[in-house]
């Protein structure tokens, strides 16, 4: 069913920079470009094309739905021409300048994409490139936050926020988590008793789906009362959610090889994934961040926002005057994959693949700190995403000690196994945090054989330390 609802209208809540804002001047031109083929250009400053000295450029890809690294598996060349085919453009398309919003072959396929997936209920939904998440949250929350205002986040956050924040003046209201992210009465508590240097607070940032550090997913009944409370206060909601497609459902002790591969025929896939807020939003108040850095290569630098329209068109402004658009390589290899190789089956099943990969590392991970880290710290099973964040549970000797978790650090560090400490989070900063006895560990990276290794270096190192050890209860 198409959306026939309008977006509600938030632009008097933009800085005066965003209201300011426009189209780059030179920019604005390329639409008599575009608009009238016989047109012939003395106006642009662009280099010609017969300068650019590629013929092609290409990449040896894996199947949709196997991996690169299986032998037996058939690989794609994907190669993109200095001539453009039916669907996706030419070199010398994708290597010229960029208005900002993207070439159009890339730009469709995840528009595309978000409508399969997300289905906006509104009609002025619009999508915009980004050079991944980070790049769009800095402009998302330019739009609406300037010095002096503050950002609602998570008790934990992800502390790129906190670096980008904190020299542009706006300060950060940390509300409440649980093992299933932020808590609803929680954020209603801090918007309605705020008394902060503004008079409102405008937007919160969060990640939904398998939060960074904490690995938390929200509930879909518990992301429809973040949305109903997000309509009460009339907040913007800055959805960054780089680990959407990499949710696995309840986590199954592993028995074998075997086991493992079998467990991996009960993941949500793309059809059983918890709604995104962008899929509940009627107003128009959410922006959702989307990356292909987590699910392709996080070398690539792209990204894309979906908003309504008058917002991406502010952020296509931003783009124009600072990355102009992601590198044009990085789009023309990514939309000839997307729209002439896998297509949008194709690349749902490799999704699927990605995520498989993920569950079973999970699998194996929780399994591996069941048998080797019981009693010494806890835990909530992720059920998504990258990460398991530990509460350490001190002994008498350890607790209220200054510096006690500097201690466990450097016992890791010791033992050769690095876990990133809490207060690295944490938005009070290092002074109030930095006792706070909590690590987080990515199961992401290491090998699968190197996991079990990690984790009992960790358990070594948490053992003089912490209640469920030997060394405690001699």
């Amino acid at each position: 069913m198409s959306a026939t609802q309008h977006s509600k209208d938030l632009s008097r809540f933009f800085t005066e920079a965003t209201r300011q804002r426009e189209s780059s001047p030179l920019k604005a031109l390329t639409k008599y470009m575009v608009g009238d083929p016989t047109l012939v250009s003395l106006g642009a400053g662009l280099p010609h094309p017969s300068t650019f000295p590629f013929a092609q450029i290409g990449a040896t890809v894996a199947q949709a739905g196997t991996s690169v690294e299986d032998p037996h598996s058939d690989k794609l060349d994907v190669s993109v021409m200095r001539n453009e085919s039916e669907t996706v453009e030419g070199l010398a398309k994708f290597l010229q300048y960029g208005n900002g919003r993207g070439v159009p072959s890339y730009a469709k396929f995840v528009q595309e994409h978000t409508e399969r997936v997300h289905k906006p209920r509104y009609e002025d939904w619009d999508v915009v490139v980004s050079q991944g998440n980070t790049d769009a949250f800095v402009k998302a929350l330019m739009l609406f936050c300037e010095r002096g205002d503050t950002l609602i986040v998570d008790e934990w956050t992800y502390p790129a926020i906190m670096s980008t924040v904190g020299p542009m003046g706006i300060n950060l209201a940390a509300v409440r988590m649980d093992g299933g992210g932020i808590v609803p009465e929680a954020l209603d508590q801090v918007c309605a008793e705020w008394t902060g240097p503004c008079n409102k607070i405008r937007v919160a940032y969060m990640v939904p789906t398998a939060q960074n550090p904490t690995g938390a997913t929200m509930t879909e009944e518990r992301r429809r009362e973040i949305y109903a409370i997000a309509q009460k206060h009339n907040l913007v909601i800055i959805e960054d959610d780089p680990y959407y497609y990499l949710q696995f459902g309840e986590y199954k002790a592993q028995t074998d090889a075997k086991d493992a591969v079998e467990r991996c025929t009960e993941l949500p896939g793309i059809s059983g994934l918890v709604p995104s807020l962008l899929s509940m939003d009627t107003d128009g108040r959410v922006i959702r961040l989307d990356s292909f850095s987590k699910v392709l290569a996080p070398g690539l630098r792209c990204g894309w926002v979906t908003a309504p329209r008058y917002i991406t068109d502010k952020i296509q402004f931003h783009n124009e005057t600072s990355i102009q658009q992601p590198a044009g390589v990085s789009q023309a290899i990514v939309s000839k994959l997307m729209n002439e190789q896998w297509g949008h089956k194709g690349w749902e099943r490799h999704l699927v693949q990605t995520q498989r990969e993920y569950a079973i590392r999970r699998d194996l991970f929780v399994d591996l700190c069941n048998k080797h880290l019981r009693g010494m710290v806890e835990f909530t099973v992720p059920q998504g995403g990258m990460f398991v964040w530990f509460r350490v549970k001190l002994n008498e000797g350890m607790q209220g000690k200054p510096d006690a978790m500097q201690e466990v650090f450097e016992a890791m560090i010791a033992a050769h196994v690095l876990l990133v400490p809490g207060h690295f989070f944490s938005p009070l900063g290092y002074d109030k945090a930095s006792n706070s006895p909590y690590v987080r560990a990515s199961f992401s990276y290491a090998s699968v054989d190197e996991l079990e290794v990690a984790v009992t270096r960790f358990a070594q190192a948490l053992a003089p330390f912490t209640v469920g050890s030997q060394t405690d209860r001699k």
